[in-house]
């Protein structure tokens, strides 16, 4: 990867320089922690303020792969999507990282991990998220301010027990990712297009997911730049196209990945991934069949939590407890965690006073009572 990619995904001019280049990728998430480290490489001149920003964003980055670390030592989980695709760029590059997503082992060693994240940092918020009924899936995502708050994004780290949520409709949640470690962050990546045609909405191991099913093999337009250079960095890695095929189809994802390196290929030489591109194609037609009579089948529920209160960390405890109607509780079911209550609902519905009020007053009969 050099700086002549860059000008090219970013539509700039290479005549126009490297100030329009920073200004251009200033618009694209944190596309501009990587021009830096693109210019600084090519010894482009820069003043402190910039080389500043830099160092912040590679602390922020060496901050996230040594909570990786810690966690999974610790508890178990381990990081996907975002942090091993940075270990595919050359060293002296910085992938952008709005956050830290991992997947963890079970229930008990996500809060192992949640309950960590809260002892050890500032966290502020701690958001909630259960992924089907009975048996669920849980997503939590834990937040805590930058040293600059005023100039730096806050640090989020994301666990979930599934590594991949799907689209609550056809594609189903996929909780194990077993493969190589390029062919995971290919897998990553076409899952993230599904998120990104489906809309956004519900909740999953690397970020939102929406309600809809999207239409199979469609695309809402071309990728970011950020996922088209994700995608020049695993072009030399050793894919063996059948067989890679074979594990896309299996995690649904074939009409994602096809898409993708569809819409890549006039953007970048595919080298390895383009036998796989035409490995694909003959599972495309029993993805699209296959989605298409789920699409008549009940949707997965997702509910979100509202914070009740935080508590103290109940440290006894391995899993939620899930407490609903036959619990004393007239209203929406309430999660109690380790580190925090929830009121649960519908991701776009707020509840009302007198559903807060019921539920906390459901909270006194619980801690007077058990």
């Amino acid at each position: 990867m050099n700086t002549a990619l860059l000008y090219h995904l970013l539509d700039v001019d290479p005549a126009d320089g490297p100030a329009e280049l920073l200004h251009r990728a200033r618009g694209s998430r944190h596309l501009p922690h990587l021009v830096l480290s693109a210019l600084a490489r090519e010894d482009v001149r820069m003043g402190e303020p910039a080389r500043a920003e830099l160092r912040r964003a590679r602390a922020r980055a060496d901050r996230y792969a040594g909570l990786a670390l810690d966690l999974a030592r610790s508890t178990g989980v381990r990081a996907i999507h975002g942090l091993p695709l940075a270990g595919y760029y050359p060293a002296d590059l910085l992938r952008p990282q709005d956050g830290l997503d991992l997947v963890a082992p079970g229930e008990a060693a996500l809060w192992q991990a949640v309950v960590r994240l809260v002892t050890d940092h500032p966290v502020e918020t701690v958001d909630v998220t259960l992924l089907g009924d009975r048996p669920h899936h849980t997503a939590v995502t834990v937040r805590w301010p930058a040293e600059d708050p005023l100039l730096d994004p806050w640090y989020r780290v994301r666990l979930a027990t599934a590594a991949l949520p799907g689209d609550c409709a056809t594609v189903p949640v996929r909780p194990y990712l077993v493969a190589d470690d390029h062919v995971e962050c290919l897998i990553a990546l076409a899952e993230a297009q599904l998120r990104t045609r489906a809309g956004g909405g519900a909740v999953g191991a690397v970020g939102a997911v929406g309600p809809g099913a999207g239409a199979v093999g469609a695309s809402s337009g071309p990728p970011d730049p950020l996922t088209l250079l994700d995608l020049s960095c695993l072009t030399d890695q050793p894919f063996e196209p059948a067989e890679t095929a074979a594990v896309l189809a299996a995690y649904r994802l074939a009409p994602e990945a096809a898409a993708l390196l569809d819409l890549a290929a006039p953007l970048l030489p595919l080298g390895t991934l383009a036998a796989v591109r035409t490995a694909l194609t003959p599972e495309l037609a029993p993805e699209r069949r296959r989605r298409a009579e789920a699409a008549a089948g009940p949707r997965l529920p997702v509910r979100h939590g509202t914070l009740l209160r935080r508590t103290v960390i109940r440290h006894t405890w391995d899993e939620a407890r899930l407490l609903g109607a036959g619990d004393s509780h007239e209203g929406g079911a309430l999660l109690l965690t380790p580190v925090a209550d929830y009121l649960l609902g519908a991701p776009d519905a707020s509840p009302t006073l007198a559903d807060r009020s019921t539920a906390l007053d459901a909270l006194h009969h619980w801690d007077t009572h058990c």
